[in-house]
């Protein structure tokens, strides 16, 4: 029933994992990426932050640092549920659902940045906020435009030549993705890294370059 063109950038096709109408697919491409986004995801979820220290420069010295737990706590959460809307964006066989996990990345990324009780970064979560909201327009209209043009959302027909994806329909879905966290965007969550520890800023950025390595594999395969 799912074969996907063997001619595929991502490789040939090696499994299909089934949820109802949701369908996704592994190939040598996206179960590199899952197997990434699984990796930092467990780490998200085993690590303990709340143990920071500060190592001084040319000595033995170290300086223990206080981080509020529950501040963590919810960080942990978004960082967890951000890992898992990026597994499901790495294997989605359809163009929807990988706008849809798109999307939560996004606002997941928002709420890892936005926990911070700082002026700086509650005014850098402020911007991303605007940027990640406005960039939900291009990616979702994006899919539309697919879906208008060739009736039809799944990977397995539009990888193959028979169907012709309008050029401004990758333009807006790549367009969306980066909006959602890429460079040059993402500039405005630099400002988390002045909080103090900033411990889950690594699933912020590991998102958002799988994320555009999926959706440059899309829009190459269309």
């Amino acid at each position: 029933m799912f074969n996907l063109p063997t001619a595929n950038i991502g490789g040939q096709e090696l499994f299909v994992l089934e949820f109802g109408d949701i369908v996704n697919y592994f190939s040598p491409y996206t179960a590199a990426l899952f197997i990434f986004a699984l990796i930092f995801t467990i780490l998200a979820i085993v690590s303990r932050p709340e143990r920071q220290v500060d190592i001084a420069f040319g000595g033995d010295a170290y300086y223990a640092k206080e981080v509020d737990p529950g501040l963590l706590r919810f960080q942990r959460f978004m960082a967890i549920a951000c890992g898992l809307a990026t597994l499901g964006a790495m294997v989605s066989g359809d163009i929807f659902n990988f706008t849809l996990f798109a999307s939560l990345v996004g606002i997941t990324n928002i709420g890892i940045v936005a926990a911070y009780r700082n002026r700086h970064v509650l005014n850098a979560a402020f911007q991303y906020g605007i940027v990640a909201m406005l960039a939900t327009v291009p990616l979702f209209g994006g899919a539309a435009i697919i879906l208008a043009s060739t009736g039809t959302l799944s990977m397995w027909e539009l990888f193959t030549d028979a169907v012709a994806v309008p050029v401004i329909a990758k333009a807006f879905l790549v367009i969306g993705v980066m909006g959602e966290g890429m460079a040059p965007f993402y500039v405005a969550k630099a400002e988390i890294t002045r909080a103090q520890g900033a411990p889950f800023i690594l699933m912020v950025h590991v998102s958002s370059l799988l994320l555009f390595l999926r959706v440059i594999e899309i829009v190459i395969s269309m």
